[in-house]
């Protein structure tokens, strides 16, 4: 039933996604073991947009290591459990908590025991600089439990590099990058004294290499260079080359632009969804603190609110007009989203 319920939430997901986003393209996916112990260990941009994206694009059912602080709710965590998110604590959420997470860790051992997927973004926290930042060593005490309880596991810790036109936009692109199957065994833990410490900077290497990577020295003035020359964030490969070539012409590949065309279909859709778009600019906008959030709350407003309004005025035009023009006016606003966010 659970299964249900999470593919019935899935499947909407997808649907809202595919009107949020231009494009969503996917890597490798088809080399992800679909009834194996699997740890997807993703870089951490934008919030909760990218656990939903890997969730919808990954082709299995996945638990998630969740930070805790949204789990203080009592209706939002029962909602949130239900769809497979699991707490996680941190040492902001006070030094007293953290002994939580030896049960958490464990239920994690149990879940890959049973040849579950499990995704942890194991830089800790987001943050929306085109960067990898240092990882946490959470994930490969999870791995050594694991295997430690379990030595028979066969367990793939595969990277999953979360690639964004950019993170706080609407109508863009997005590329997800699945890396290559690191398979851990229970005798690779036993090899060195600090394997935990080889499996953190293979995992570290590798998300540098599926995402755009650039370092923390020379970050403001790298970033703008590649915003000016219009660089494609969806080609990580050839962003890269031509960072580490010192911007060199050949390297050089360029994004997409939007043309007028966009631009007008856009200015279309807010003049339609206007009540919505002026609750999300003046009411929601505002008062979200972390600019890391601001995509997740537009896309909680485009797959709540909008679809609510959506019915409401369709049922008031009905009323009035008849249903063959409230018919006309339904599929015409989906028509101005689509060219809105595909043009």
């Amino acid at each position: 039933m659970n299964k249900i319920w999470l593919f019935l939430v899935r499947s909407y997901i997808k649907l809202g996604l595919f009107f949020y986003y231009r494009r969503i393209s996917v890597a490798m996916q088809e080399s992800i073991p679909k009834d194996e112990a699997v740890i997807f260990l993703g870089n951490h941009q934008n919030a909760l947009m990218d656990a939903l994206i890997i969730a919808v694009k990954n082709g299995r059912f996945v638990y998630f290591l969740t930070r805790a602080s949204v789990f203080s709710n009592p209706l939002v965590a029962k909602i949130l459990k239900s769809l497979w998110m699991l707490p996680v604590y941190r040492v902001r959420d006070g030094w007293n908590t953290i002994s939580k997470n030896d049960g958490i860790f464990k239920t994690c051992s149990k879940l890959l025991h049973s040849d579950n997927a499990v995704t942890i973004f194991p830089e800790g926290n987001h943050n929306l600089k085109r960067m990898v930042r240092p990882l946490s060593k959470g994930f490969t005490r999870i791995v050594f439990e694991t295997l430690e309880r379990y030595p028979d596991t066969k367990l793939s810790l595969i990277p999953v590099g979360i690639n964004y036109e950019n993170a706080e936009g609407y109508a863009n692109g997005v590329f997800l990058n699945f890396g290559q199957t690191i398979e851990v065994t229970s005798k690779d833990t036993m090899k060195s004294p600090n394997m935990a410490q080889q499996i953190k900077t293979r995992v570290h290497e590798e998300l540098c290499a599926l995402t755009t990577h650039i370092d923390s020295e020379h970050y403001e003035n790298t970033l703008q260079r590649l915003e000016e020359n219009n660089v494609d964030f969806l080609n990580p490969i050839a962003a890269n080359q031509y960072i580490s070539s010192n911007f060199d012409a050949k390297n050089l590949q360029t994004g997409r632009q939007d043309g007028l065309p966009k631009h007008f279909f856009m200015g279309l859709l807010k003049c339609v969804l206007l009540p919505t778009y002026l609750v999300w600019k003046r009411a929601l906008l505002p008062k979200i603190k972390e600019r890391e959030f601001v995509s997740t709350f537009r896309f909680a407003v485009a797959i709540t609110l909008i679809p609510l309004y959506l019915i409401l005025t369709t049922l008031l035009v009905g009323g009035l007009l008849g249903t063959p023009i409230a018919g006309v006016y339904f599929v015409g606003i989906l028509l101005i989203a689509l060219l809105a966010v595909k043009l």
